[in-house]
């Protein structure tokens, strides 16, 4: 078994978003404990042992197409040509793949290099875009061609967007006669929901597929004094409700928000974090703080609200509302995909799937009247016991090992 582990992580982003710090947090626990850690990625924060993968110019050109011939991710080529380059001179012991799906990269060319080398891969799927035809989501249109082969997408003008053809049955069995070609193939659901999923598409037959959660650090995230921040904003004596998305749409739940707002008392506001169109007219007892990478910032966000509401249905983990846990922010999410994992016996309220608008109203004025300290213990312990940054590591680790004994076997054997 190797002691000190070369390992590449491939992403769209480095350092931002949630898979985007994923990929710094990981790095940084692998440097400090001896092994070597490089990310090759499109964007985000820089890293010291850092590839960037492609131009502007260069992904532009690659969505236009993808657009135009329904084809994502089969274009970049030259990017993909120095990217495979530089892997054969890092020779790396593990590649570990989270997002590919954002016009950076050509999938076909980079996974037939890892069977053909035999390169143990990780496959982490932060969404089900691994094994469909196009989707990252499919549960709200109660689609699962996925499972024998797609075609007919209903989703052709949404998440990647096909302005004329629908190619999901080709990239489908691509996918699948690409993935089934690597030989040491670790496959990680973020959630036992996205895992099941995965069990019953063709990554079943991955050398190895588990659930790994993603984790929290808890050293970031943390309860801290927000007074000043209350003060600042008029919100003294005000019970505050929380929702945080990259951008807020109506998958996200803005829509609901908006209406949310109409019912609660005058002692209660809303606050959501995230990009949301310039034409939505924002109620008055709804703050709007547009998206931020700035962590501490969020932090603050999460401690400051009484409630954490994630009326999102299509989550395959659902990291803001496990981080407004580990704040010790209890949360309401609803009853679908990975969202009820998160939330732990005491720890808030998970709500039927057709819950409608005075219900979660109802679950609000509970908190409200029980008062957030009352959660707070529980919000944590649950985050700590279940998503802990360093445990979750380690079961990264053990899998590299695993894949990467395998492959030493195999070699032996020949």
């Amino acid at each position: 078994m190797k002691d000190k582990l070369k390992i590449l992580q491939i992403n769209v982003v480095n350092g931002i978003l949630s898979t985007g710090r994923t990929c710094s947090e990981l790095a940084d626990y692998l440097d400090m404990n001896g092994h070597q850690a490089f990310i090759a990625y499109k964007e985000g924060n820089s890293y010291k042992n850092e590839y960037i993968i492609g131009s502007y110019f260069g992904n532009k050109l690659h969505g236009l197409l993808s657009r135009v011939f329904g084809l994502q991710g089969y274009f970049s080529k030259h990017s993909t040509k120095k990217l495979i380059k530089y892997i054969e001179n890092l020779n790396p012991d593990v590649v570990h793949l989270r997002n590919l799906h954002a016009n950076y990269i050509n999938f076909p060319m980079l996974l037939k290099y890892f069977a053909d080398t035999d390169m143990p891969t990780v496959l982490t799927l932060h969404d089900c875009w691994f094994y469909t035809g196009k989707c990252c989501h499919y549960t709200k249109e109660d689609c699962f061609k996925w499972k024998f082969g797609c075609f007919d997408c209903p989703l052709l003008k949404e998440d990647n967007i096909s302005w004329f053809v629908d190619r999901t049955s080709k990239i489908w069995h691509d996918k699948k006669q690409l993935f089934e070609n690597i030989p040491n193939l670790g496959v990680v659901g973020v959630s036992d929901w996205i895992t099941n999923e995965a069990k019953q598409s063709f990554l079943s037959s991955a050398k190895i597929i588990k659930r790994i959660y993603n984790w929290i650090d808890l050293d970031v995230f943390k309860p801290c004094n927000t007074d000043d921040l209350r003060h600042e904003l008029g919100l003294n004596n005000k019970f505050i409700i929380l929702g945080v998305a990259s951008s807020l749409s109506i998958s996200k739940g803005l829509d609901k928000f908006i209406k949310l707002s109409g019912i609660i008392s005058y002692d209660m506001k809303i606050i959501i974090i995230g990009n949301i169109k310039k034409d939505v007219n924002l109620p008055d007892n709804i703050i709007h703080i547009p998206r931020t990478h700035n962590v501490k910032k969020l932090v603050m966000f999460y401690n400051i609200a009484d409630v954490f509401l994630n009326f999102s249905l299509e989550e395959t983990f659902g990291k803001v509302t496990a981080e407004a846990l580990a704040c010790g922010t209890p949360a309401i999410v609803i009853n679908s995909t990975a969202s009820p994992e998160l939330v732990g016996d005491g720890c808030g309220y998970v709500l039927d799937t057709n819950y409608d608008l005075n219900d979660v109203l109802d679950a609000c004025n509970k908190i409200k009247t029980q008062v957030k300290n009352k959660y707070n213990d529980n919000c944590i312990r649950y985050i700590r016991d279940n998503f802990e940054k360093h445990e979750k590591i380690k079961e990264y680790i053990n899998l590299y090992q695993s894949l990467i004994k395998g492959r030493e076997k195999k070699l032996k054997r020949c």
